[in-house]
């Protein structure tokens, strides 16, 4: 039985990624993405900052004590909440680093209700009893992904590795989005984070024979070793971390603003996955989320997992994919049709951060979490790949 239940996921996997669309015809019927309108997140004044002593040990995830109904009692923050949770830290490869201010212009604050720091959601985080497990419900869901005509092929190829330890995705030409806490743990910069390297996973060797596994594996696991790859790493130029998650700046909630992005120094002349505005997890095809990276249990391994969407607030989605420490700093995507271009379309709409586990009314609960990209995170992460607002304006 649960060979054939394998059999079923690894079909429905294939035709997820693989197989051609056969009704792309009519985008009636499809989820769809719908373009809006977005906020102008500007720099305003830039400001340089003691240099960081790199002393602080990576944490490959987060936990944090507050769960769904802890984020939504929190209070919406203001305009000039917003503006001091968005400006950021720059950190140069030479060890500089400079704060840069930021103005916001066009915000709804309807469109966007993240929440801010807020001392009642202290009180229920305190009841809350955090625990560091694996991040595996039930049975493990993952693939793990063989074969250079897999790993070497779009979506998987976006997924890169952290000299930290973390996972990243490559959202720009020389961009790579991933989790605030894989660069900076909240006070400060971690080691290795002066001197950061992205790896993308390549062969070892030319004109090896190519072969493709895409593999559904239950416990115990055994590694693929058909083919031999290794990882290329380039330098990172500039390291950008909202202030939002440097504490003393950040809300007590921790994970909304778990995010940063990296410039690297040359670019990667791969395919990149596009950015784009969290949708609701109701209107997501299945309501489904995916996301591959570098889960620690598999080392050298790039494992790919989809799942359904659960909770969510305006700055957090909630699911059930299984992952391991390692995987955090990945994309999440989803896949939907792009009505302007008649076409069916991934992109970026968080970043996973991380696991949440809570007693919540005497029993337990279990997440992973995963910040959702927002139309002020939009704009102020677009701004950072492209550098002109006028590129930024839907999303």
């Amino acid at each position: 039985m649960r060979s054939r239940a394998a059999l079923t996921r690894f079909t429905s996997f294939l035709f997820l990624f693989f197989l051609p669309s056969v009704f792309s015809s009519s985008s009636s019927s499809h989820p769809q993405w719908i373009l809006q309108r977005v906020p102008v997140v500007l720099p305003q004044q830039i400001e340089e900052r003691p240099a960081p002593d790199f002393v602080s040990p990576v944490h490959l995830y987060v936990t944090s004590p507050c769960d769904p109904e802890c984020h939504k009692s929190a209070p919406r923050p203001s305009y000039w909440d917003l503006r001091r949770l968005l400006s950021y830290e720059t950190l140069h490869s030479d060890g500089q680093l400079t704060e840069t201010a930021i103005g916001i212009y066009g915000y709804n604050p309807n469109s966007n209700t993240s929440p801010a720091s807020s001392s009642g959601s202290s009180v229920k985080a305190e009841r809350s009893r955090v625990r560091r497990k694996r991040q595996i419900f039930g049975h493990d869901g993952r693939f793990s992904i063989a074969g250079q005509n897999f790993l070497l092929k779009y979506p998987f190829s976006v997924a890169v590795k952290l000299s930290t330890g973390c996972s990243g995705t490559l959202v720009g030409n020389r961009h790579v989005l991933t989790a605030a806490h894989c660069v900076h743990d909240g006070k400060n910069y971690v080691k290795g984070a002066q001197k950061l390297r992205v790896g993308f996973l390549k062969p070892k060797q030319r004109n090896m024979p190519m072969s493709n596994h895409v593999r559904h594996v239950s416990a115990p696991y055994a590694p693929p070793t058909n083919d031999k790859m290794k990882f290329q790493w380039i330098r990172v130029k500039r390291t950008h971390v909202p202030k939002g998650w440097i504490k003393g700046n950040a809300n007590d909630i921790g994970m909304d603003y778990d995010y940063a992005l990296l410039e690297l120094k040359k670019p990667h002349k791969r395919r990149h996955m596009k950015i784009g505005v969290s949708p609701s997890a109701q209107r997501l095809p299945g309501q489904r989320v995916h996301f591959s990276g570098f889960d620690n249990d598999r080392p050298g391994q790039l494992v790919y997992r989809f799942c359904r969407a659960g909770e969510e607030t305006s700055d957090l989605l909630y699911q059930h994919c299984d992952a391991q420490p390692g995987a955090s700093g990945s994309g999440v995507y989803a896949r939907m049709w792009d009505g302007q271009r008649q076409r069916w379309e991934r992109k970026v709409i968080g970043v996973f951060s991380g696991h949440q586990w809570v007693e919540r009314q005497g029993a337990s609960q279990e997440f992973n979490v995963a910040v959702r990209i927002t139309p002020l995170k939009y704009a102020q992460i677009c701004y950072w790949i492209k550098g002109n607002f006028l590129d930024c304006r839907e999303g």
